[in-house]
């Protein structure tokens, strides 16, 4: 149903962008940080629940809309990799502030942080974009059901995002600990996380055939359902 290179695509993309400086980051981590790990999972509870919104939502969408309008696959795959590339540029760029950088929050109560990791991820234009223009670029329509297609690399997302959260939140107190003492550390864990935004930037915008995406397949005539139609 799925090709290996897509899981392969949507993981790199999904790990690269989990690990980029943002507002699930920067929310989970201060709350770790200031509340601690118990706080910050269920932080992340809301942020996973967040996930499965746009997961759905996307998916129910998008299978209709790709089915319909096939060429608007090579936009979505312009669009997706002048975001990572933006991403790239803001995770590097001079004066960037660390998320790992200790900060005083207010105690809440789990409701709240539940609610505020949900409305953090469901408000976080980084992954309305990854659902809506960088995975779907992954979907080929020769492999049958985009729908499930769309729900099965969705879901490895939410894993890898998931995972690096956690991992995330279990070691945010430890390692603003160690980052601060080094800023060197610091500033190369930036770099590091720009470079490989920027290395999957240019694979997806010059790839076009990358990850079993149906945009070669399906530029000159419209496909649906996996069925490439003749004029």
């Amino acid at each position: 149903m799925v090709g290996q290179s897509a899981v392969l695509g949507v993981v790199s993309i999904a790990l690269g962008m989990v690990l980029s400086p943002g507002p699930n980051m920067m929310y989970l981590v201060s709350r770790s940080i200031s509340q601690g790990r118990r706080a910050g999972v269920i932080s992340l509870g809301g942020v996973v629940t967040g996930f499965l919104v746009y997961l759905v939502g996307t998916n129910l969408g998008l299978a209709v809309l790709f089915a319909t309008f096939p060429g608007i696959l090579t936009g979505i795959r312009l669009v997706g990799a002048a975001y990572l590339l933006w991403l790239a540029w803001k995770t590097v760029k001079p004066g960037g502030v660390s998320v790992f950088t200790v900060q005083q929050i207010p105690d809440d109560t789990p409701r709240r942080l539940f609610a505020m990791g949900l409305m953090t991820n469901l408000l976080n234009p980084k992954i309305a974009i990854l659902y809506i223009s960088v995975i779907p670029q992954f979907i080929d329509l020769d492999r049958g059901n985009v729908l499930l297609q769309g729900f099965i690399l969705g879901a490895f997302q939410i894993l890898v995002a998931t995972s690096v959260n956690l991992a995330i939140v279990l070691v945010a107190g430890g390692v603003a600990g160690f980052l601060s003492r080094r800023p060197f550390w610091l500033q190369a864990q930036r770099v590091v996380m720009g470079g490989m935004l920027g290395v999957l930037a240019v694979m997806l915008a010059f790839d076009h055939t990358a990850g079993g995406s149906p945009v070669a397949e399906c530029a000159d005539r419209p496909c649906v359902r996996g069925v490439q139609t003749t004029p």
